[in-house]
């Protein structure tokens, strides 16, 4: 899907980019900059694919998951993981 590449210039706040790399532990500025436009693209299919909805009513939504899940203590389980490369 992002095989795609082209060289650009362009004026770039170099402040946020050297925190991007920082965040992302990025090993190049490039790498950050895809990385972030990767993570934009990621948000807004994940709003699209939300607002369009599963076509289930509020009774099936309901059904659809187990009443005994408690998705917060399956957050405290996963534990710390990289920001930018979970293989770390």
């Amino acid at each position: 899907m992002y095989d795609v590449c082209m060289r650009l210039t362009m004026n770039i706040d170099g402040d946020l980019l050297d925190r991007v790399v920082k965040i992302t532990d990025s090993k190049t500025k490039t790498d950050a900059i895809t990385f972030a436009l990767k993570e934009v693209d990621r948000r807004n299919r994940l709003a699209t694919t939300l607002a369009a909805g599963t076509g289930a009513t509020a009774s099936e939504l309901k059904e659809m998951f187990d009443p005994e899940s408690d998705p917060m203590t399956l957050r405290v389980a996963e534990g710390t993981m990289p920001y930018g490369n979970p293989s770390q």
